[in-house]
Order: structure tokens, then sequence, then C-alpha cells
């Protein structure tokens, strides 16, 4: 919008509470926004120069400026609110948490039910929630029908019908769990004082019922009525239990609400404490992602009334960490500077830091797969791959001076090494070094594997080696059948060369480039992994085809032989009286005889 233009729209407005729509010159609503005085709001956005780009930006595309004027700028704040979700304008913060929460209803019917439902329904019903997750709601309702015999069936229990017999009592009431008010045998009025305990339970004030309790026990106690005595002792341990896995701050706290705050960029992360009777009765995390230039005061403010909406909520009181402008007067704002309601505070922006954690560690992973995601791009670029290779299998042998002859195989998913999908390989059906015969005989093996188990094939595979080795691995991809069907290349140790099937030329890659050097990692990757397990293997044959080739001497007596002399040379050089101190005159004759003979 052109300065002019906004000069004819500013005669217009009023200096009064409200809110204002921007929209663009498709009509599409850009931004929505709340103000104390809709003159003095708006006008600063075209008065002075920005820094926000974005803020910038939307000033440029502006076309069009609505006003709707309201009583009370808590009435802005609710009209705003709903207007975002209605049209979740571009330049407006994002309410990234959208998940529907799980709510506990107390019908209103006679006879109430008490259930779990998603769905927050304007129907004389009492809701209490949200809770954060449904295993929670699920433990509460545990307890509640653990102390209370209240019905689960969804009968419609009108007086009528009872009094025409229209029910029977089900397994509900035979198993105890149901008192029968199907068949009048619960009073209406008894049932509702139940619903009168649980819905003080359920509203944070258990004390208050454990109390009451209490005085049943002892009352039933003294008339006598010892098995209910009994059964209300225990609904009172079952309910101490409970409490005891509630936070407990100060019990002279009561009815409050706690937010907090943290940023980081462009998003804000809330926490909220709900306080009943001195315990922390529910909590709730909210993520929002920033557009233009919104303070952490206008943030908090955003969040307060967005967690209240959803919550339901009619504390009159909220602590928060810094002084701000709510627009509710009937709403108390408190700043705690010290005690348990400053610890309040503490605790609910420790929760809003551990979240503001969890979403940094949760952007390094991101930015670390798109960078993995970049370098494979570049190798798929490179290779001239028709898909991205985000499954590549490297293989490469190990027969150190002819002997052992072993090969290994390293898998990279996503650019990573997949640890869990590494395969050692001892050589089968090639005799002394030859390290083209060994590298067919386990490509061959690893890809029959694969095809016999219906198991996906990697977009790529690495041989370490120069043509031979390539040529050896296609020998068995196409016996196989199976060329074509992956791309296949091998590095040469020399100049890093990179070879391809039927291409007598090598392909040589900047060796700064990123695909280089991830394939560079695979082939060392490959070389470690197979050269740890030859090691293994020559020192399990040294062992096997030294003292335990001896005759009567078995595992247990070569190592406590090795223990004590060091190595099979100090055996050998030692005495028949220096090796019975050790074994026994009986085994130190067998292994020196086995050294000594003629």
């Amino acid at each position: 919008m052109s300065h002019e233009a906004f000069k004819a729209v500013q005669a217009t407005l009023p200096h009064s509470p409200g809110i204002y729509k921007y929209t663009d010159d498709q009509d599409k609503i850009l931004y929505v926004g709340k103000a104390r005085d809709l003159k003095k709001r708006v006008s600063s956005y075209f008065q002075k120069e920005h820094d926000s780009a974005r803020l910038r930006m939307l000033v440029r595309k502006i076309a069009k400026i609505e006003v709707t004027i309201v009583q009370t700028e808590q009435e802005a704040l609710l009209l705003e609110n709903s207007l975002i979700k209605q049209y979740q304008p571009k330049y407006n913060i994002l309410l990234k948490d959208d998940k529907s929460y799980p709510f506990i209803c107390i019908k209103n019917e006679r006879y109430p039910r008490i259930f779990l439902t998603r769905r927050y329904i304007n129907d004389g019903s009492t809701y209490l929630g949200p809770y954060t997750s449904v295993a929670r709601v699920e433990s509460i309702l545990e307890l509640i029908r653990g102390i209370f015999k209240i019905r689960t069936c969804s009968l419609n229990l009108s007086e009528k019908a009872i009094e025409n017999g229209k029910y029977r009592v089900c397994l509900e009431y035979h198993i105890g769990n149901c008192a029968g008010p199907c068949e009048n045998l619960f009073e209406e009025q008894a049932y509702n004082e139940q619903i009168a305990l649980i819905t003080k339970i359920l509203k944070g004030q258990s004390n208050l019922v454990l109390n009451e309790l209490k005085d049943r026990m002892k009352k039933y106690a003294e008339q006598m009525q010892f098995e209910l005595a009994n059964e209300t002792k225990k609904h009172i341990e079952t309910l101490q239990t409970f409490n005891s896995r509630t936070a407990v701050v100060n019990p002279d706290i009561d009815d409050v609400e706690v937010f907090t705050i943290a940023e980081e960029g462009e998003y804000a992360f809330v926490n909220y404490l709900k306080v009943m009777n001195g315990s922390i009765v529910y909590t709730r995390a909210l993520e929002l992602k920033t557009n233009i230039d919104e303070t952490k005061e206008d943030l908090l403010v955003f969040a307060i009334n967005e967690i209240r909406c959803i919550m339901h909520s009619d504390s009159k009181e909220v602590f928060v960490q810094f002084p701000i402008e709510y627009p509710d007067p009937n709403l108390k704002i408190t700043v705690p500077q010290i005690g348990d309601k400053r610890k309040l505070v503490e605790l609910s922006f420790k929760n809003a830091m551990f979240m503001k954690g969890k979403f940094l560690e949760e952007q390094l992973k991101r930015d670390y797969q798109k960078g993995r995601n970049r370098v494979l791009e570049q190798l798929q670029q490179d290779f001239r791959l028709t898909e991205l290779p985000v499954h590549i299998e490297c293989f490469d042998n190990s027969n150190i001076q002819g002997t052992n002859p072993v090969a290994s195989m390293v898998v990279f998913k996503n650019g990573r090494s997949s640890k869990a999908d590494y395969r050692h390989y001892n050589i089968k059906t090639v005799e002394g070094p030859n390290d083209f015969a060994s590298m067919e005989e386990v490509v061959y093996r690893r890809y029959k594997r694969l095809t016999d188990e219906g198991k996906p094939l990697p977009q790529l595979v690495v041989i370490d080696g120069g043509k031979g080795q390539l040529s050896s691995t296609m020998t068995a991809i196409d016996k196989l059948g199976l060329r074509g069907k992956m791309a296949i290349v091998s590095i040469a140790k020399r100049l890093e060369e990179i070879y391809f099937p039927e291409d007598p030329m090598p392909l040589y890659i900047n060796k700064r480039s990123e695909s280089l050097k991830l394939i560079q990692q695979l082939r060392n990757e490959a070389h470690r992994f197979a050269i740890t397990f030859h090691r293994l293997k020559r020192s399990n044959n040294t062992f096997k085809t030294g003292i335990t080739e001896i005759a009567g001497i078995g595992e247990k007596t070569s190592q406590v032989l090795l223990n004590t002399f060091r190595s099979e040379k100090k055996i050998k050089a030692a005495t028949k009286e220096e090796l019975a101190a050790v074994v026994g005159n009986a085994k130190a004759e067998v292994v020196f005889k086995h050294y000594h003979s003629a």
C-alpha cells in the first residue's frame, strides 16, 4: 500500500479498541492484529522503517485494511484469536501444537457417567482437563473406579424407565464395580454425592475428599460396620498413593496458573502449570513460530489467552516471569520475586528451557541430515545415478601374507554408517590368496541372499580395488541376473580413480569433493572392518595350531600356561619342573615330550 493510499485510510481509523485485518491484492488475509487504539497501532506500520525484512514485506503486500471495533481490549484479544484460527494468516504467530488433548467428562445426565473424550461440547456437562496424555487420564479413571461404584454403561436411566423395570443389572454389578442404579439399587442422592467427591478429586481437591473419607471410616467403625470401614480405609490408601505422585509445592497456593516462555530465533516455547491446593495438577507445553516483530511479551499474552481458552480456565491469578499487559482487568498478573511462588515460576521456566533444548537437538539432527542429503545429491550427480543413493554397500578383501582370506561389507544409509548391517565373510570356495575370485564369491553370496529373502537392493555398490575386482564383481552380478538393477563402481587406491562397468576410462572426481570423501569414508571403513576380522581370525588360528594341538591339553590348560609363561616360545624353553609347578606332573610330561621328542 502506498503512503498516499494509507493516508486516505488513516483518516477513517478510530481511537478505539478492536482488531485490524491486512489483505493483499488477491483479497487474501495476510495478518490479523488486536489494538487498544486502532489508529495508533495501524499507523505504526506505515510511519517508520522496520528492521524486520518480513515486516517490510508485509507492509509492501498490504492492499486493503479492515477494522472491527469492540468494547474492550479483552474482546479484541478473543476476536483476534478466533480469526487467526479461522484464516491462519501467513504473517501471524503460528501455533505449532494442534493436537486434540483428552478431557474427562462428567456427563450432564441422571446418574452421570465419567469418561475420556477429545470433544468439548457445550451441553452442560463438566469437563476436566485437558490432559497431556491418554495414559494419565486412564490412570485417573482407574483410581476413581477403584474407589467409587459409578456406572460405565450408556443407558438412559430416566426415572420412568427404572420404575418400569426396563433394565437389568449387568456383569459390572456382579463383580462389584457398579452399585446398580439401573434397578434403583443405588439412590440418586447418594450417587450424586459420589460424583461431587469425584469432581473434587479431579479439580485437585483430593485432600478435602480424604478428610471426608476419614470421617466416613470413623463413622462406620463407631456403628460397628467394620467391612465398610475397611473398604473405606482401602479407598483412603489408594487416594493417598495417587496424591504422592503429584508434585506438592505449597498448600497455601490455590487455583493459580503459571506461564513462562523461552525463545530461540523465530520460535518460542511456553510452559503452563495449573496449581490447585498446593499441587500441580496439569501441565502443558506450547510451541509458537513468530513471523514479524512480536515481542516476548506479545507472545506470552497470546499463549496465555490460547491456553486459558483451551483449558476453559476460570483462575483469577497468573504467575509469569516478567511484567506483561494483559487485556483482561479481572485477571491478576503476578511476577513472584521470592519464596514458593518464585520457585514455581523457575520450575515452569526450567520446563520451557527443556522443551527448547529438545527443539535445538532435533534441529541439529535435521541440519546434519540436510547436509548428508546434499552430499548424496552431489554423489548422484557425479556418478550419474538414476536414484538418490540412500543405501550404499562397500566390499573389501583382506589376506595378509596370503593367509586367512576374509572379506567385509559395510553399509551406509542416508549418508551414515549402519553398523547393525555390517557383515564379515570367511572365504569358502577360493584356495590361497586370490582377491578377484574372493570378491566374486562374496558379492555373489551377499546378493543371492538378498534376492532369495526378497529384501531391497542398495542403490550403489562400491568395490575396493581397480578394474580386476570390478570385473569379478560383475561376473557374480551377471550370474544372479542383477545387472542394471543397482549401480556398481570400484575405487582404486593409487589415484582414487572411480571405475564403472564397461567403461575403460576411469572417472576422476575433484579431491575436495564431498561425494569423493563419502566414498573414501566407505572404503576406509570397509578396510578397517576387514583388517579387524582378519587379525582376530589369525590370532585364533595361531592359538589353535600351537598349544591346543598337543593331545591331552585343552584350552583351559593352554590358557594357564600362556598366562604364566607369556608365549609359546617360553613354554617350549621351560624345564619339566617349571611346567609341573604350573599344571602338575602328568600334563607337564605331555607338554615337555611334545616339544622335546626326537
